[in-house]
């Protein structure tokens, strides 16, 4: 079956959005040195079942690459090997890049998923690229923009092995979030431009226009706000260990304060953008995700405080935002729009 460019576009949109869902559950989880190395797994395309198959054994085969554990320790195969009765060092390198020697099959598994998302995500892309280039519908502005997207698919793969090789260092981990909501937004403003006219089923107004864009910018404001909280999160686990979840938010700097408190303002500013749309009958459904996601957001924050963390509350927290960003930005390139043609 041959896809349009619009489908193309849409499921590329969502596989970007599972790969934050992914990532989210991998950091949910504490899963993300599950995979030592990268783009392999302990050196294999399919990650190993139990610690016994990473463990250095007499006569027992080895390929190339393969990665084992041993005296707490990673070590890569030099060559194709069958083992002797001892371990011969020359026969293996020392894998420098950090020293995570740990193994636990639902790490290296909910990190294997994430990456296979990643993969996935990248076959779409390499599909949306073929129908931009070659397809029939060639509108004004739209292959530029899947052009960096794709672009930017390349720079968040790379950046994803830097993530493994520093040993999850929160920045760039924050980097590699937001490289995928920039990613999002130029997949939105081509899926915006491949309509073929105005949709005149909303209304311009000049009150709800500021108001999203306010909204918009605090929306922003507040996800670089939540990855220093995160930060400081990252920091805590390394410290305290990840089990100890009470320790998470001890002693938190006024950037969580901060975090915390600006919602209330998010929230109301959203609830000013409903009511206008309403009241005028502006026609934006957007506006009525806008609320539901909140909601979700305000309540996985509040969960994460006041009960340390429960399982589900960080991926549902990091999602949503992500999601209202891309509704927030889609609602403002209609607006846009609608402003151009009304004046």
């Amino acid at each position: 079956m041959k896809l349009s460019l619009s489908k193309t576009l849409n499921i590329a949109i969502v596989s970007v959005y599972l790969i934050f869902l992914a990532g989210s559950v991998v950091r949910m989880t504490g899963s993300g040195m599950g995979c030592p190395d990268w783009p392999k797994c302990f050196g294999h395309y399919i990650p190993p079942t139990s610690e016994e198959q990473l463990t250095w054994k007499p006569n027992t085969p080895f390929k190339k690459g393969y990665i084992i554990i041993h005296n707490d320790a990673l070590f890569v195969a030099n060559t194709s090997l069958t083992t002797s009765s001892q371990f011969n060092p020359e026969n293996w390198s020392a894998y420098k890049k950090h020293e995570y020697a740990k193994f636990n099959v639902y790490h290296t598994y909910t990190e294997y998923i994430n990456r296979l998302a990643s993969v996935l995500s990248g076959f779409v892309f390499l599909a949306l690229l073929w129908t931009v280039t070659f397809g029939s519908n060639k509108r004004r502005g739209v292959a530029p923009l899947v052009y960096i997207a794709f672009l930017g698919m390349l720079f968040e793969a790379w950046l994803g092995k830097v993530v493994v090789d520093s040993f999850l260092t929160p920045y760039i981990i924050t980097l590699h979030m937001i490289g995928g909501l920039l990613i999002i937004g130029l997949l939105l403003r081509a899926k915006f431009l491949l309509e073929a006219t105005p949709s005149f089923s909303n209304k311009y107004n000049k009150t709800f226009h500021v108001l999203l864009i306010i909204s918009l910018i605090m929306m922003i404001g507040q996800i670089l706000l939540g990855t220093q909280v995160r930060q400081y999160v990252d920091e805590q686990v390394k410290l305290f260990g990840f089990e100890q979840k009470e320790f998470r938010l001890l002693n938190p700097s006024f950037k969580f304060y901060f975090h915390r408190s600006f919602t209330i303002a998010i929230i109301v500013v959203n609830a000013l953008l409903y009511w206008v749309n309403q009241k005028y009958n502006l026609g934006f459904r957007g506006v009525k995700y806008v609320v539901f996601l909140l909601l979700f957001e305000a309540l996985s924050g509040v969960l994460m405080y006041y009960v340390n963390f429960p399982f589900g509350t960080q991926a549902v927290h990091l999602l949503t935002g992500a999601m209202l960003f891309g509704v927030l930005l889609y609602m403002l390139f209609t607006s846009l729009r609608l402003k151009r043609f009304s004046s």
